[in-house]
């Protein structure tokens, strides 16, 4: 009996110390992981156009792309907060110290992976503009960290620019634009682009995931859409877009079902009813894109 018990009692040592050794290793892997995906090689190959296709790009405007922050581009959480949203151990990207009501407050935020990338890339395209229902001592300080000083970022609306209905803020995509077919919000909370559904690609929201690709997975959708546009000269009837559209990411190599990222009134066109792949197809995909 007593060997019995020393026995047991072995083993529930051997599994106390078998469990803090695996803890520790996964803090210290969550503590690395996003270190070693943020400095990763990260590539989008544009392809010179040719001379028809740059015909047609000039021809047509430049389009506006709304990016909201929080859970979109970023996700943050101030030193009031008992139990923060991301993991303990992930140190923050940069923290901010603002004054609210009189009183400072700390505010820690992470960056979604990519997001610098992904800004550098889509602003070569699209005129930027930040549309945040946080307040704007807040919200422009933290797009002043996502412009870093690049001059993409300078248009910003905040909450004094939403419309407060049952308790939410909703955005009036005309503030920013006159012309809502020539607009297009990345926005993770849907009760915001209410107003505007059909300018809205849905995203999903980013807490903490060192993993996430949801903006890389985005971006050849924004190449194709940004040529899709009506040109300056034709009349301004209810928008009606056409694309060509590629379903496989280049980026994690997972299938994209673009029905449900892009507006409703957005058609997509996918040649002879067969999967686009980027890899193979992606030299000629400027030309596909600019004869639709």
């Amino acid at each position: 009996m007593l060997k019995t018990r020393q026995c047991l009692l072995g083993i529930r040592t051997f599994l106390g110390v078998t469990s803090r050794i695996w803890s520790f290793f996964l803090y210290i892997l969550r503590k690395h992981l996003r270190t070693i995906i943020q400095y990763q090689t990260v590539r989008y190959d544009v392809l010179p156009l040719s001379p028809v296709s740059r015909n047609r790009l000039n021809a047509v405007k430049r389009k506006v792309l709304v990016l909201d922050l929080d859970e979109t581009l970023i996700h943050s959480h101030h030193d009031g907060v008992l139990r923060p949203t991301v993991r303990p151990g992930t140190p923050p990207d940069f923290i901010l110290k603002v004054v609210i009501d009189k009183h400072p407050v700390r505010f820690f935020v992470h960056k979604r992976p990519h997001v610098d990338f992904f800004l550098e890339v889509v602003s070569q395209w699209y005129e930027l503009v930040v549309f945040t229902a946080s307040m704007e001592i807040y919200g422009s300080a933290v797009a002043d960290k996502l412009d870093n000083n690049r001059g993409i970022l300078k248009r910003r609306y905040y909450r004094q620019h939403c419309t407060l209905d049952l308790g939410s803020y909703i955005k009036d995509l005309s503030v920013v634009h006159s012309d809502l077919s020539s607009i297009v919000i990345l926005d993770n909370s849907p009760g915001a682009y209410r107003s505007h559904p059909d300018n809205a690609i849905p995203i999903k929201s980013w807490f903490s995931d060192p993993s996430d690709t949801a903006l890389l997975n985005l971006l050849p959708m924004l190449d194709a859409l940004r040529c899709s546009l009506r040109p300056q000269s034709e009349s301004p009837p209810a928008p009606s877009l056409v694309i060509v559209c590629a379903r496989t990411s280049p980026f994690s190599g997972h299938s994209i079902d673009f029905t449900q990222l892009c507006p409703v009134n957005v058609h997509l066109s996918c040649t002879a009813a067969s999967l686009v792949t980027w890899t193979p197809l992606r030299k000629s995909f400027e030309d596909m894109k600019m004869a639709i």
